[in-house]
């Protein structure tokens, strides 16, 4: 029997899988993987019928909290859609760190620029919680793409839609002052991934001060004192699991100025 392979991340243990241990769901009908595939951003904009031609050679899988997707440098013979959970993207440092460079939810490609170019993930891909993939095998996806000429033109526009989230996304967490955008980031986090409790919105990750400072483009110790502030303010708490958002609307209006 294959053992899983063990990754630390972040202080956790993540588990790397073989393809016989990740669940994989594609007894279910094609059909369900074409409508799966019309709530992705990049793949809404495809007529149905190329749709369904990419629902045809697609796979669902399934992946426990934890679980490596792919590794840095793993060859990405894979596209991936989440459709429900959440992936993070990360880089381990030489001094073995680990640095997240992204977050991606529902409808999200993940590792599809690696695909494109045909070489090799530049990071790791792991899932925070419970989470569901579209798998597209690469060869499969230009084979496809050389012989569909719409196709080509319907994910042009998909990730041209895509290109313009992301950069609202940038610019939202990228300007102006740090306590703004510690103050968005956070209320991005209880809008994608938060559970409502009586006490506030609980957001289930667990990130450093210095994850945290990388994701918003500043210092740790601007990070520590913000949040340090915040603490003794009732606006965010940090937990064992993760952060409670205490109160929202104190963010909303710090997100403003």
């Amino acid at each position: 029997m294959t053992l899983p392979r063990e990754l630390s991340v972040a202080g956790a243990r993540l588990r790397r899988y073989d393809g016989g241990h990740i669940v994989d769901n594609t007894a279910d009908m094609t059909e369900s993987i074409e409508e799966l595939l019309r709530r992705t951003t990049i793949f809404r904009r495809l007529a149905a019928d190329d749709r369904q031609r990419l629902a045809s050679v697609a796979a669902i899988r399934s992946y426990d909290k934890g679980t490596v997707l792919f590794a840095e440098g793993d060859s990405s013979e894979q596209l991936y859609t989440v459709i429900d959970g959440r992936v993070k993207v990360f880089k381990t440092t030489p001094r073995g760190s680990d640095v997240i460079l992204e977050i991606f939810g529902p409808g999200d490609p993940v590792g599809a620029v690696a695909v494109y170019e045909s070489r090799a993930y530049p990071a790791t891909a792991a899932a925070l919680e419970p989470t569901r993939c579209v798998l597209i095998p690469r060869q499969a996806f230009f084979t496809l793409l050389e012989a569909h000429p719409s196709m080509v033109r319907g994910l042009l526009v998909g990730l041209t839609h895509r290109l313009i989230e992301l950069t609202n996304r940038l610019a939202e967490l990228s300007g102006g002052r740090v306590e703004a955008r510690l103050a968005r980031f956070f209320l991005k986090l209880a809008t994608d991934i938060g559970h409502k409790r009586p006490d506030g919105i609980f957001v289930p990750l667990v990130l450093s001060r210095q994850e945290i400072a990388d994701m918003i483009g500043t210092t740790i110790e601007t990070t520590i004192r913000i949040m340090s502030r915040w603490g003794k303010d009732e606006l965010v708490r940090t937990e064992k699991d993760g952060f409670l958002v205490v109160d929202r609307q104190a963010l909303e209006t710090i997100a403003l100025t």
